[in-house]
């Protein structure tokens, strides 16, 4: 009995997969047949009939995105839907890229993420790019991020980059004027400071200095003091003008903050290609100030 029930199981079994192998082999014939049948076009010239050598493919080409064709054709998404395209567009000929194909407001914003290397050095790849680097937007979105949102106001009068350029340029010497301190290099701050009779130099002891000469023995006095002279400068802002600028600041001395804040204020003249100190001011600044600023 057992025996039996197994022979008719197993040949119902086998006709079930015999019809499944048959349906399939049927399904695939006609998936190949339908694949393989090309749409054929007639051409007539001078009333007669067409060659195989006048028929027209529509096969796609894709290239980067793009769709190349003599006729409208359906372009699959990814979604189901479809869409008509019939010819390439001018940026998918010329090769542009996908950032150069973007709105400028959005190519703005992007380029805000990059620093200051970086928007120079993509300036020089090619014209759309140097186009979009220069613009004048993504350079004040970039001063904001790197100086401060104080002059949002400002329109410079050569434009953000210029503006930029030359913000970094004083804060770098306000940088320097701080390594010679720390340096007690004479030469170089003696340097630095230009040769004139209305400089001004105040130091934190209150002492008062005018002139080229009085300024720089007064930071001959201070070079040897025995303290040190390691402290920390925070709070940087900046203000150029055509040839004038002024930097503000607070400095802290010692390694752990110790002493201070001391509010500075050091002003610059642009003479002969450079930059030169022209008034630095340093004081102590009270509990009450420092709160308030």
């Amino acid at each position: 009995m057992e025996i039996t029930s197994f022979t008719i199981f197993s040949s119902q079994t086998f006709s079930v997969a015999l019809a499944f192998t048959f349906l399939s082999l049927l399904l695939a014939v006609l998936a190949v047949r339908s694949r393989s049948s090309k749409p054929r076009r007639s051409q007539s010239d001078g009333g007669s009939s067409s060659t195989e050598n006048d028929k027209l493919c529509n096969c796609l080409c894709y290239c980067n995105g793009a769709v190349t064709g003599s006729e409208p054709v359906d372009v699959p998404h990814l979604n189901g839907e479809t869409e008509k395209k019939t010819a390439v567009t001018e940026a998918e000929t010329t090769g542009a890229s996908m950032m150069e194909q973007l709105v400028p407001e959005i190519t703005t914003h992007a380029l805000s993420y990059l620093d200051y290397p970086s928007l120079c050095r993509l300036s020089m790849t090619n014209s759309l790019m140097r186009k979009a680097a220069n613009d004048d937007n993504a350079w004040k979105a970039l001063y904001h991020k790197d100086f401060t949102s104080e002059q949002d106001s400002v329109t410079p009068v050569n434009g953000w980059k210029a503006y930029y350029a030359a913000t970094r340029a004083i804060v770098n010497v306000n940088v320097r004027f701080f390594n010679f301190i720390r340096d007690r290099s004479l030469p170089e701050m003696s340097h630095l400071w230009l040769n004139a009779d209305y400089v001004k130099c105040v130091h934190p002891s209150g002492e008062f200095f005018s002139g080229y000469n009085a300024v720089v023995q007064s930071w001959q006095l201070a070079f040897n003091w025995e303290q040190g002279v390691n402290f920390q400068v925070r709070d940087v802002r900046a203000r150029v003008l055509t040839d004038m600028a002024w930097v503000t600041m607070k400095t802290y001395v010692g390694d752990h903050l110790d002493t201070g804040p001391f509010s500075v204020t050091n002003i610059f003249e642009f003479h002969n290609g450079r930059w030169y100190m022209v008034h630095h001011h340093s004081s102590v600044l009270d509990e009450v100030e420092h709160q308030n600023a």
